[in-house]
Formats: C-alpha cells, sequence, structure tokens
C-alpha cells in the first residue's frame, strides 16, 4: 500500500482547497472497504495512511471495533497534567482553539506524549458525539489502542497528521476529521504531546489544520518564554554567590542551559549536570558541578586543560572524555552514536538537520526528528557540539574509533 489520492493535497492535508467532501467520503469507504478484504484496488491511500494501515493490520486490529475505551480514572488524568509543561501552556491552546469551538462545531483534544487525552474542550454537541466514540478525558489513542487516527499516527510518525473520513481505520471513526500537530518542549527537543482538532467529516476546512499549527507555535514559543524567564531568576540568584569570587564560571540549570558565565566563551548549553561527576567545558576544561538553589549548578574549572580530547567508540557506544581519574564516559545510544558519528565526519564546517535526515533516513521530511535527537544528545554530551550548523567544539579533539579492530 503505497502512493498517493488523485485529488493532490500539500504538505500533511488531508483534503486540498475545492474538494467535495461528500464524493471523498465516499471514494475513501469503498477505498478502505477494499484493501481490508485483501483486494488491489487501482487507487491507494495517502503515504502517511498506507504506512499507519499496515502497521494497525500488523497489530491484528478489528476495524469494527470502537465504543467504551477503559480511560483512566480522573486522579490519574490529574496527576498526568499536573506533571506535564502542557498545563503551563493549556491557556495558549484554549484562546487559539476554543474560543471558535462551539461556533465551528469542533473539539480541541490534548493528549500526552503517551496518547492519554488530557483535556478535550469544545461544541457540547460534538463532545456527546466523541463520548459515544470513546473519545474522552482519560481515554488512550495511540494507533495500537484504537487504529489508525490523527492523534496516534502523529505520534508514532513524529509528524504532523491530518486524517479525513475513511482514512481512519475503525469503521466508527469513518464520520469524523483530525487534525493533529506535535508539540515538544523546546528545552530538550522532547514530544510531550499532541494537540488534536476533531469534528464531523463533512465540517473539515483546509484553514484548520493551519490553525492548529498557529496554536501549538505559540504554546512552544510560551514554554520558551517561561524557560527564559526561570534562567534569569537562576541568573539573579547566583549573583551573591559569586560576587566574593573570581576566575571562570558558568551558572547553569538541570538540564544544562547556561543562566549565567564569567570569563567563558558563549556556551548556550552544557551536558546535563550530575552530583561528583565532572563535566567537560570545552575552552575551560573540567568543571566539578556545584548545587545550589533548588535547579542551579554552579561550574567552575578544576582543572588545567583548555584542549578536550574525547574519544567515541563505536563498537561499544561508549563516549570517553579526558578519559584518566579526572575524566568521564557517557554510554549513548545507537542513534546518538550515529549522529555523533556524522557531525564529527562533517568537519568544521558543520551540517544542517536536513543534510543529517537525508543522512539517516534517506529524506529531508525528517528534520523536526533529528532536531529533537540532537537536543538530546546535546543533554549527554553538551558544548562538546556546536549548533548552526552541527560541529564539534573547535577547542574538542573527537577521535573516533572504528567498529571494527584493525587487521593484524
Amino acid at each position: 500500500m503505497s502512493g498517493e489520492p488523485s485529488a493532490r493535497v500539500g504538505g500533511h492535508a488531508a483534503v486540498g482547497a475545492g474538494t467535495d467532501l461528500s464524493v471523498r467520503a465516499r471514494e475513501l469507504r469503498v477505498l478502505h472497504d477494499a484493501i481490508l478484504s485483501g483486494l488491489h484496488p487501482d487507487a491507494r491511500p495517502r503515504a502517511v495512511v498506507a504506512r499507519s494501515w499496515q502497521r494497525v493490520m500488523g497489530m491484528g486490529l478489528d476495524a469494527d471495533a470502537g465504543g467504551s475505551r477503559d480511560p483512566l480514572p480522573a486522579a490519574e488524568v490529574e496527576r498526568r497534567r499536573a506533571g506535564s509543561a502542557l498545563h503551563l501552556v493549556i491557556d495558549e491552546l484554549r484562546h487559539v482553539l476554543t474560543s471558535v469551538a462551539d461556533a465551528s462545531a469542533f473539539l480541541m483534544v490534548v493528549t500526552d506524549a503517551d496518547g492519554v487525552v488530557l483535556w478535550r474542550e469544545g461544541s457540547s454537541r460534538v463532545r456527546r458525539q466523541a463520548d459515544v466514540l470513546g473519545f474522552a478525558e482519560g481515554a488512550t489513542w495511540t494507533e495500537g489502542a484504537v487504529g489508525t487516527n490523527a492523534i496516534g499516527t502523529a505520534l508514532a510518525e513524529s509528524a504532523p497528521v491530518e486524517l479525513f473520513s475513511a482514512e481512519h481505520y475503525e469503521n466508527a471513526q469513518h464520520p469524523w476529521y483530525c487534525s493533529a500537530w506535535p508539540i515538544h518542549d523546546p528545552r530538550t527537543g522532547r514530544l510531550i504531546g499532541v494537540v488534536d482538532v476533531s469534528g464531523p467529516a463533512l465540517t473539515l476546512h483546509p484553514a484548520i489544520r493551519m490553525l492548529v499549527e498557529s496554536a501549538v507555535r505559540l504554546a512552544e514559543a510560551r514554554l520558551l518564554r517561561l524557560h527564559a524567564d526561570r534562567l534569569e531568576l537562576l541568573r539573579r540568584h547566583a549573583e551573591p554567590l559569586l560576587a566574593g569570587s573570581s576566575g571562570p564560571a558558568l551558572v547553569v540549570d538541570d538540564l544544562g542551559w547556561v543562566a549565567h558565565r564569567r570569563g567563558v566563551g558563549g556556551h548556550e548549553r552544557t551536558a546535563a549536570p550530575v552530583e561528583g561527576q565532572p563535566l567537560a567545558i570545552p575552552g575551560v576544561g573540567l568543571c566539578l558541578p556545584e548545587r545550589f538553589a533548588d535547579h542551579g549548578w554552579l561550574l567552575r574549572p578544576g582543572h588545567t586543560e583548555r584542549l578536550l580530547r574525547a574519544r567515541l567508540d563505536l563498537a561499544t557506544g561508549v563516549l570517553s572524555v579526558d578519559a584518566d581519574s579526572d575524566g568521564w564516559r557517557r554510554q549513548l545510544t545507537r542513534r546518538h552514536v550515529e549522529l555523533l558519528r556524522l557531525v564529527a565526519a562533517a568537519g568544521t564546517a558543520g551540517v544542517t538537520a536536513r543534510t543529517l535526515s537525508t543522512a539517516l533516513y534517506g529524506d529531508a521530511d525528517h528534520e523536526v526528528t533529528v532536531r529533537a535527537e540532537l537536543s538530546r544528545l546535546r543533554k549527554a554530551v553538551g558544548a562538546l557540539v556546536d549548533t548552526q550548523p552541527y560541529r564539534i567544539a573547535a577547542s574538542v579533539e573527537l577521535v573516533v574509533l572504528s567498529e571494527q579492530p584493525p587487521a593484524g
């Protein structure tokens, strides 16, 4: 199952401007029934739909399933809300989406990274219809739970997804459209949830996906502003601590983001500090993290070496920095080993996320995923990797050891 529908649409859109929704819905139902019956029709679903149907059929899900989704208890939903950064931006999402939801007959749905619905707001009529479908707070809307749906498929693809009518796998979801956009924590690049707008299929408008994207962009910008505010507060807390001392120093938060620097180059992030473990700062050397405040660390050099020497062992996935009694080692994931290898191979010219996407996935469509992985890599190795473009820091000498031992 591959290929695109005859109606050409751009990006992740399910329908284009001027599409006759009733006709398109009938076409999709015929296509859905034919493929699930084992036939090979001339028409094909969109590539994102085909991939999802393949995954779902491989799980053995029943297209006739539906109804109650056995939602989590209300107390667990509240716990997940409180523990998620999404609660910091739910008001921004409401402002953009629910202010028009009743008039537009749709729902705003926000899930966490597990696909659990944390908030569902909007048209009272559409909420009642969603209740019948089991599309309620506390329900899990992953592909494994409810088949192909915009939320679950966005999580599986790490990309925006819009679905119309019988592009959904379950028959009960065919009267719906869903337009979903992943939302990330800008501090870490980690996907923290999905924002979705859903409603009756024949009310889908091409502007819906742009509305969802705008809401997510505003929410992520809000998270970034809150992050900057926390760093500024940390900087103010650090000022009295640094007033009576001299020499280079960095003040960072728990994730390694720099709140303040003195006598140190323009690093924006270090590796995440760990109590008692020396931290390598290019241009400074090894620093022993000192805890202060509730979420801050003071980094001051305890080593005179200015050039940091590191070794990446491709066979074991271990990164060693100044591997002596003062050094440290990190066990990296296979994906992070490959990213670090590609960044190192690019040399001083560096490499873009687009180029890395092509090297890792064979296309340039996974830039968002690559940027998120690089953010997580920099949490582990910090300022050893510079950005814009991605490259090994100038004051780091990185040796990459081959996976195969040399002959002889």
